[in-house]
């Protein structure tokens, strides 16, 4: 298993000239391991990969590897809608030292079953890395059926899934079809303790980016046997939640990070500035979350 807890699926931060900015992504690394992070996840939605170039991505691997040095584990988002081009980022990710790869479903090619297991199994074959699904139904038009994540979990170094469809019912249905030593992680801030409560292990978190302590926290006081403090620290950060979800991740989050003074810089089209009504919304609740908006 890559790791119990709370992963952050980290921002890539920009300068004002649009180059990735190494020396506030390393703030941002420092940050998130003197806060409880338990693994962080590079180059995935969040960090607006798509929208970076290949040279760019693997930079980005490169200094994450090197400025964690094996604190907590470094996964690199290596899927794309071309299984050869995930292929190919994937051993060169092997290459630059990370513990983990994180593979998305291929999105617009809406891939049937047989298709979606050759894909996979394609690139496990070409690394020896353990490898996360994500699957995300809700941005690539695909679902990774129960029955298809019980089949690649026989794939020794198919890990394990993050889950990101919304679906309980299919989360528990997966955890009662992969072997115990098969992680099942939460794709969805805002349902954290419900799926550890269906035999979940974790999340790979948006939220951790702005309060890394406390998703952190509550993955571990659900581990630990606190369910009650763990459900209290849900609900109490369900709305915050909801703002960084207001539009499209990761629009919200890395504007809450540049509204508390983390200046991350913008995005890269074709992602632009929230719309004014949820920037209101958002700025509101990371005052009511007890944080300080700078700007």
């Amino acid at each position: 298993m890559l790791f119990k807890g709370s992963a952050v699926a980290i921002v890539t931060p920009f300068t004002e000239d649009g180059k990735v900015n190494f020396n506030k992504f390393g703030e941002l690394l420092e940050f998130q391991i003197a806060n409880g992070t338990d693994a962080v996840v590079v180059c995935g939605t969040t960090g607006e990969a798509t929208t970076m170039t290949t040279e760019e991505q693997l930079d980005l691997v490169k200094y994450a590897v090197e400025k964690v040095n094996k604190r907590i584990p470094v996964i690199a988002g290596t899927g794309s809608n071309n299984t050869m081009h995930s292929v190919f980022m994937s051993q060169e990710c092997e290459k630059l030292g990370v513990d983990g790869l994180l593979v998305i479903t291929p999105y617009y090619n809406k891939a049937n079953k047989a298709g979606l297991k050759r894909h996979f199994e394609t690139i496990a074959a070409s690394v020896k890395l353990p490898i996360i699904l994500y699957n995300v139904p809700g941005r690539t038009c695909v679902n990774i059926s129960p029955s298809l994540v019980a089949e690649l979990a026989k794939i020794d170094n198919i890990v394990a899934v993050k889950e990101a469809s919304g679906d309980l019912g299919q989360v528990a249905e997966i955890a009662s079809l992969v072997p115990e030593d098969f992680a099942i992680y939460s794709g969805n801030d805002d349902t954290i303790v419900p799926l550890l409560s269906v035999g979940g292990h974790g999340v790979i978190s948006v939220l951790a980016n702005i309060c890394p302590r406390e998703t952190h926290d509550m993955v571990t006081k659900f581990t630990e046997g606190d369910v009650q403090g763990a459900k209290e620290l849900q609900l109490k950060l369900d709305a915050l939640i909801a703002s960084l979800f207001i539009e499209v991740n990761p629009v919200p989050v890395k504007t809450a990070l540049n509204l508390i003074g983390y200046e991350v810089g913008d995005f890269r089209l074709p992602l632009a500035e929230m719309e004014d009504k949820n920037l209101d919304v958002l700025r509101q609740e990371l005052v009511n979350a007890g944080f300080k908006v700078v700007k």
